[in-house]
């Protein structure tokens, strides 16, 4: 969803055999500081704080774990959080002082902000980021959207594909089969949800399917009407809240038509995410609403039974307003702190094992581990074995701290066939002439710290609502109204507006 103007490394990349030695600390595309230089005797210890996506997380004695301390002669003590409590722990860990070497945050956590602001953190500036050439390459965005208000980098992002992100996916062998094209503008996407709906797009005599699995927060339609990503707009110079706009009660509408027409689940609003990719996976969903390579996963476990499924991911729609778009991602989940406890001397060897982590040989090895013992590999596609399972050899797990800027991240999912791996990066590749970037990530807003999860809580349940039927259209008029001229709401615009001038200002 996403930015250009960015250092690519091939897709091919990615597939290429993972045949490593397994000694030494060299980092593809340039010499650290430390290369030619004979090796301490002691590895270094390196405490490390992130979350994890896997069932378990690695042990300290992982294969994994222990292979990269080896190559960067570093000792990982590495605290796993599950993602449930990670904003309690990160809080609680932050307030507590004793933090570890690295550390996983939200850069715009306001208590991360105002620590930074007291010089509790490394400044991670560019001239050191040149001496680490795979740091170095990370796309100007990604450096630019982990800035703090001042205009300085205060962790290593942890780097995510700008392109790939969430949006639908749709059942392209139903379409088929109905006749259809790939639904570009809103009308057009209503009457294939109709269609998937009604027709008996799964040949079983019955109707049972859905024309889309997901809720008002799931699919963002409210984002589509306004040609948007996110929450906010630029209009006439300023950035406009799109609870205020008009195209936000349009969606609304657009919604509840779908609800009217059962083309959604009548319960899709206490269902969970988990449950709309359950239904895709079932068979009974036309649309659902993923990253590219996610969208393997209800066709993996479909062609079990259905050898011609395939759920495709859609590479733009056409707002009301005429604009081809598709959501561009920021670039980052986070960012990797770093202590000002922390020596100057410790603070290189940590850069250098995230260099050497955001390596093709360090990244592959995070996210693959050893080839032979944890992957097959035959025509460029990658198999997980029995013991990357064991081992708990994932992107979801070590891929949380060691990653790379890999254009196709989000196109390739170990064991996906090469001709659905060719195709996501072709739509990756369109993508990016239509891509919007979320224009309010990162501004800062007082009031909205405070009050602003109230004002969405209010603003959500309405939504809801309406949609259902339990309150008219009208009910949304009144609400935006009363936003227009709450002075809380107003300031969140005003700081918000301020916040974005300050950050142009630091650019």
């Amino acid at each position: 969803m996403k930015q250009q103007q960015h250092v690519i490394v091939k897709g091919s990349t990615l597939l290429l055999a993972a045949s490593i030695a397994l000694t030494g600390c060299g980092v593809e595309g340039g010499k650290t500081e430390s290369q030619g230089a004979a090796t301490p005797s002691k590895p270094t210890d390196v405490s490390i704080m992130t979350n994890f996506s896997t069932p378990e997380p690695p042990g300290p004695d992982n294969v994994i774990v222990q292979e990269i301390g080896k190559r960067t002669n570093t000792k990982l003590n590495i605290q796993w959080v599950s993602p449930n409590n990670y904003t309690e722990k990160t809080k609680v860990t932050l307030a507590s002082g004793d933090i570890p070497d690295l550390m996983f945050v939200d850069p715009f956590d306001p208590l991360v902000l105002q620590m930074a602001r007291d010089g509790a953190f490394w400044e991670i500036t560019p001239d050191m980021i040149k001496s680490y050439p795979n740091l170095a390459a990370y796309p100007k965005e990604v450096w630019t959207n982990s800035k703090l208000q001042d205009g300085k980098n205060y962790g290593i992002p942890a780097v995510r594909p700008l392109g790939g992100w969430s949006y639908p996916n749709i059942r392209k062998d139903w379409l088929d089969k109905l006749g259809l094209k790939v639904p570009e503008t809103i009308d057009e996407l209503f009457q294939t949800m109709k269609a998937f709906t009604f027709n008996d797009p799964d040949g079983n005599g019955k109707q049972d399917t859905y024309g889309l699995a997901g809720n008002v927060g799931t699919f963002l339609f409210e984002p589509l009407f306004n040609s948007t990503q996110g929450k906010w707009k630029m209009k006439d110079g300023k950035l406009t809240h799109i609870y205020l706009e008009t195209e936000t009660r349009d969606a609304i509408a657009f919604q509840k038509k779908l609800y009217d027409e059962k083309v959604i689940p009548e319960d899709f609003a206490v269902l969970k995410t988990s449950q709309f990719e359950d239904m895709a996976k079932a068979n009974k969903a036309g649309i659902w609403t993923d990253t590219v390579e996610a969208s393997w996963r209800p066709t993996e476990e479909l062609r079990k039974t259905i050898p011609n499924a395939d759920m495709m991911p859609i590479t733009y729609l056409i707002s009301p307003s005429g604009k081809k778009m598709v959501y561009q991602f920021r670039g980052l989940n986070g960012i990797y702190v770093i202590p000002k406890k922390v020596s100057d001397a410790k603070l290189k060897t940590i850069l250098q094992l995230m260099d050497y982590g955001s390596s093709e040989e360090g990244a592959n090895l995070a996210w693959y581990g050893l080839k032979d013992v944890h992957y097959t590999e035959k025509d460029g596609i990658k198999t997980a074995t029995e013991q990357a399972k064991k081992d708990i050899v994932s992107q979801s797990a070590l891929g949380k701290i060691f990653s790379r800027d890999e254009k196709y991240l989000w196109a390739y999912r170990t064991g996906m066939p090469n001709d659905i791996f060719e195709r996501n990066k072709k739509i990756i590749d369109e993508r990016a002439k239509y891509a919007i970037p979320d224009i309010g990530y990162g501004l800062y807003s007082e009031t909205a710290i405070k009050l602003g999860a109230e004002f969405d809580k209010k603003t959500e349940d309405l939504k809801v609502k309406i949609i259902m039927g339990k309150e008219p259209l009208t009910a949304w008029d009144e609400w935006a109204q009363k936003l227009s001229k709450d002075a809380d709401f107003q300031k969140i615009i005003k700081e918000t507006n301020d916040s974005y001038q300050s950050r142009m200002a630091n650019k």
